[in-house]
């Protein structure tokens, strides 16, 4: 297939089963056997970090990481405090109230990657939304570099935002243990974050499973899709694609031109941004998973926009906004020439937290709501009984139900005796 994830077909679905199987029947036992294998790091004093090491990581920022974390959660803080369910009251019938009461998560895990690259921004896209919601217990796990423990940066802006609870354990043996609570960490009720395809797997796998912590949305491998007409700066479409194609080995990026001398542009300007990367080998692994389409026209374009239903999805067009208007399916869209994906991964607002795979389809990036939940409620007093009595009764005996219509009529049938 022309947009098929390079993803599909690796073998992280098996791996992480074992894995999770593994944690679930051997416990902590297993839990530090992947710990070593996977991260050389497995401290014998558990995998918590600890909150005078938190707060060393703080005071070892310099003063423009401080700033640049402190401005991002701003901006971030702004856009989602418009967010979260409401609480809602209605009299359905007579006597009848019927009610939606919000709730916060009671233990929320974050998984935020920080393996080869520590992904401070997304720590950022996720405590800040379950801050806000009014999460009880928030629990971070982060990958620790090999040997030497989780990323300083990392540690910092937890502390920074006033997170205590700190993990140096990722991977999937890192969600086994956050979604059965293993290794001295608590069992989450629903877990968040992106992670390579082994992480991706390791939470829908957990999701399904009777009493395993839920999923927050499908997030693996990153991917971008760029939608460039002829007028657009090649050099700024390149390194659009670059930028997400640095992630990681399983990154897909895609161009959809108006034009085969246009992509030739981007290719030769591809070739000179790599020599400039340090992540160069990371992103030529990926490039060679990625694709230049040619569009015919705009609805072609947008076509292929809605069947790749991309994570990202960038649009240097001639009408941006319009264009986008016609879009229905990605995770986050960026408007015109002077709008990088990389201002909505660090400090734009939205959430950067996205579905990827063609999961956009169904799903939107991380929320507030997200880290909440609603519980409905439903009072009738005497005369509420009687109202709504005989609609109960009739949809029982159409569905064959008696014992329901019988708990309806006779409550109604005492109402109306007490009402004589």
């Amino acid at each position: 297939m022309l947009f098929e994830r390079p993803s599909v077909g690796s073998d992280a679905y098996e791996v992480a089963q074992r894995i999770i199987d593994d944690v679930a029947t051997r416990g902590d036992d297993a839990l530090r056997d992947y710990a070593e294998r996977f991260d050389q790091w497995a401290p014998g004093e558990g995998f918590r970090i600890s909150a005078t090491e938190l707060k060393v990581a703080e005071e070892a920022l310099s003063a423009e990481a401080r700033d640049a974390i402190l401005g991002a959660a701003d901006a971030i803080r702004r856009f989602h405090v418009q967010q979260g369910y409401r609480s809602v009251e209605v009299q359905t019938w007579p006597g009848a109230t019927a009610q939606r009461r919000v709730t916060p998560l009671e233990v929320a895990g974050l998984y935020v990657p920080a393996g080869t690259a520590p992904l401070v921004s997304t720590l950022l896209m996720l405590a800040i939304p379950a801050q806000i919601a009014g999460v009880e217990r928030i629990a971070v796990i982060a990958p620790p570099r090999k040997g030497k423990g989780v990323e300083l940066t990392v540690l910092g802006a937890a502390s920074l935002l006033g997170l205590d609870e700190v993990y140096a354990i990722g991977g999937a043996h890192g969600v086994a243990a956050l979604g059965l609570g293993k290794g001295g960490l608590p069992k989450a009720d629903k877990i968040f974050g992106p992670g390579n395809a082994y992480v991706a797997a390791a939470k829908s796998i957990l999701a399904q499973m009777p009493g395993g912590a839920a999923a927050d949305l499908p997030a693996g491998p990153s991917e971008v899709m760029v939608v460039a007409d002829d007028a657009a700066d090649p050099d700024l479409v390149a390194i659009d694609l670059l930028s997400q194609a640095e992630h990681d080995t399983l990154a897909q990026v895609v161009l959809v031109a108006m034009s085969e001398a246009f992509v030739k542009r981007v290719e030769a300007s591809i070739v000179r941004w790599l020599e400039q990367l340090p992540r160069a080998e990371t992103a030529r692994a990926a490039l060679a998973n990625s694709r230049a389409v040619i569009a015919g026209n705009e609805a072609e374009a947008i076509e292929a926009a809605d069947g790749y239903a991309s994570e990202h999805l960038i649009l240097q067009t001639e009408d941006p906004r319009g264009f986008a208007a016609k879009v229905r399916h990605a995770g986050s869209i960026f408007l015109g020439p002077w709008t990088p994906e990389a201002a909505g991964d660090y400090a734009g607002g939205p959430n950067h937290a996205l579905p990827t795979a063609g999961a956009a389809r169904a799903y939107g990036g991380v929320t507030v709501e997200m880290f909440q939940k609603t519980t409905t409620m439903l009072e009738l007093n005497r005369e509420g009984a009687s109202s709504i009595a005989r609609v109960v009764e009739t949809l029982a005996e159409l569905e064959g139900l008696d014992a329901h219509r019988l708990a309806m009529k006779v409550r109604r049938e005492k109402a109306e005796e007490g009402a004589q």
